[in-house]
């Protein structure tokens, strides 16, 4: 793995004795968003803070000052001046005003994706440099090699985020057993997030499952891959780092990834505690000496240790294995999102500052997203996806017959599955999104209209990644029939899960019109700067061609029928049914 690193900054002035330096960011009721106010620690009892606006102009401070940074250490909250006899935040106006400002600071939280504990929220502190600083030093960041673009799967607009659960016990100790380990990918789960935002599916990986794990490359250490292996072993095995697991998992499934978060067995430790515990449910009582979770039958709220226990568990519940443990992750997942969502963490400076600091002090990311900044811009561009949109589901598999403790896809159904996510095509029933003005949008067709071009001229080759033989000759033929006359069977391609059509500069109305006459979607043709005029368009076969004539097949609009799921805002799951 290329050296990460962990941002540095220097800390800021000392605060003059006897003052709490948390008394003096205090929330200003005219904005809802929390100030610096230098004499909020010297204020009598009982004497709250002008509002910002009645306050001088001349008195305010750029947060960039030195005397307006506060010291490090303690969190933003409210000051016990501003908060009253009562404690609670003084607002004027009486309760109408109370429910606008709770409802302006709910708004202003910024919210992003944290590893594998869904989407977790950072305190809007007015923009501070102090508070920039503080959550930019506890991001750890790497580069990694994933390849160059004619080996991956193509870009689309939606977002995928690899989220990668390590087991690693480096500074662990022995109570988590396998002390000093460097760590495997024990739970991985691709974060599929629709191009509209509407919707998300997040797929877990079983970490048992068979998989082909390509070259990959560390630093300037080359890994060779391997025809067949436990996907876990993608990650640490041989010193493969965070970028062989990405390489493995767009192998796998023909989805492109954009970003990736890994975190350890301390993330949810303390997310868990930040919120203030999560609640989660137990269908029988659970004993498990391997994780130490002792639970009775029922719903118990769970933070630290006990949360942690709570997602290690499988010796002791269903049969005893990864797929057992995978729903209870999903449920205690989609539980924290609801927590984290909620009014009661939202309205909270001190919750939402320790969510913020456990957050990024629990991440380690990729270089595109290693800064504050960057996760910000992310966190918002996802955050307007509703809980009930978001489904959880495991990849569709069988036991592997040579080996009982493994794991291998299930024919057709785990291709299903992967083809949908690669088309962008929701495991949810999302209602149509409206416009600014109110108006539904039309739906989008998966099958565009052909654009007017003399299909007689357009220069098509045929590669064959389908993995059956003589697909690509089929699929020419079908083209001519369609009056694509100079359409050609070319060399084989490497393995693909979905067909993808490819065009140079200039030609974008041939390769749609060549999508069209295959019955693909729009997304499927995407402009490639390796094409030059003289290529023309390049087809390439996946696995979702149709055997029969071999034209590719549209994405499948359902999933199999019997897969595994569950949806964020079902507050009714209640895992773990016991041996």
């Amino acid at each position: 793995m290329n050296s990460g690193h962990r941002n540095r900054g220097d800390s800021a002035d000392s605060n003059p004795p006897g003052v709490d330096p948390a008394d003096q960011w205090v929330l200003d009721p005219a904005t809802g968003e929390f100030r610096l106010d230098l004499d909020a620690g010297r204020r009598p009892a009982g004497e709250h803070p002008r509002p910002a606006s009645a306050r001088p102009r001349t008195a305010r401070r750029s947060p960039a000052d030195a005397d307006a940074r506060p010291p490090p250490g303690p969190r933003p909250r409210t000051s016990r001046a501003a908060r009253g006899s009562t404690g609670a935040t003084a607002v004027p106006g009486g309760r109408a005003a109370r429910r606008k400002g709770r409802s302006t600071r709910g708004r202003r939280a910024l919210k992003w994706t944290a590893g594998s504990l869904g989407l977790v929220l950072v305190a809007g502190c007015g923009g501070a440099y102090y508070v920039y600083q503080h959550f930019n030093n506890n991001i750890s960041s790497v580069k990694v090699e994933v390849g160059d673009d004619s080996e991956r799967p193509q870009a689309t607009d939606a977002l995928n985020i690899l989220v990668i659960g390590t087991d690693s016990r480096v500074g662990l100790g022995r109570e988590y057993g396998d002390e000093g380990s460097a760590g495997h990918a024990d739970t991985t789960l691709l974060f599929h997030i629709s191009k509209d935002r509407s919707n998300a599916t997040v797929l877990s990986i079983p970490r048992d499952l068979m998989v082909q794990i390509p070259d990959c490359k560390t630093g300037d250490k080359g890994i060779p891959g391997e025809a067949r292996a436990m996907f876990n072993t993608s990650l640490g095995q041989d010193g493969r780092d965070p970028g062989c697991t990405w390489k493995t998992v767009e192998k796998l499934t023909g989805v492109r990834i954009n970003h990736f978060m890994m975190v350890n067995f301390e993330a949810v430790k303390t997310l868990s505690t930040a919120v203030g515990g999560v609640e989660v449910c137990a269908a029988t009582d659970i004993d498990d000496p391997y994780s130490h979770l002792k639970m009775s039958a029922g719903r118990h709220v769970v933070q630290g240790e006990e949360a942690l226990a709570f997602v290690r568990t499988r010796h002791a519940v269903g049969f005893g294995g990864d797929l057992t443990r995978i729903p209870l992750q999903q449920q205690f997942i989609s539980s924290m999102i609801r927590k984290m969502k909620s009014s009661d963490t939202l309205t909270s400076p001190a919750k939402l500052w320790d969510l913020a600091d456990a957050a990024t002090k629990a991440l380690t990311v990729d270089d595109g997203i290693g800064s504050v900044n960057k996760l910000k811009d992310l966190a918002l561009d996802i955050s307007r996806i509703d809980t009930k949109n978001i489904t959880f589901t495991t990849v569709p598999v069988l036991d592997d017959p040579t080996n009982k403790n493994h794991l291998v896809l299930k024919p057709n159904d785990a291709q299903q599955v992967f083809s949908m996510i690669a088309a962008d095509r929701s495991l949810t029933d999302v209602p149509q999104s409206g416009t600014d003005s109110g108006t539904p949008e039309a739906p989008a067709s998966s099958a565009p209209a052909a654009p007017q071009v003399d299909a007689a001229g357009v220069k098509v080759t045929v590669r064959n990644g389908s993995g059956a033989s003589g697909q690509a000759a089929k699929a020419a033929t079908a083209l001519q029939d369609k009056g694509f006359a100079l359409a050609v069977a070319g060399n084989n391609a490497d393995p693909a899960a979905t067909t993808a059509v490819t065009y140079p500069a200039g030609h974008e109305d041939e390769a749609q019109a060549v999508a069209a006459a295959l019955g693909l979607p729009a997304t499927a043709a995407q402009a490639s700067s390796r094409l030059g005029a003289k290529d023309g368009v390049v087809v390439v076969l996946g696995k979702d061609s149709t055997t029969a004539g071999s034209t590719p097949s549209a994405a499948p609009s359902e999933a199999p029928k019997d897969i595994q799921r569950v949806q964020a805002d079902d507050t009714n799951v209640c895992a773990a049914k016991g041996k």
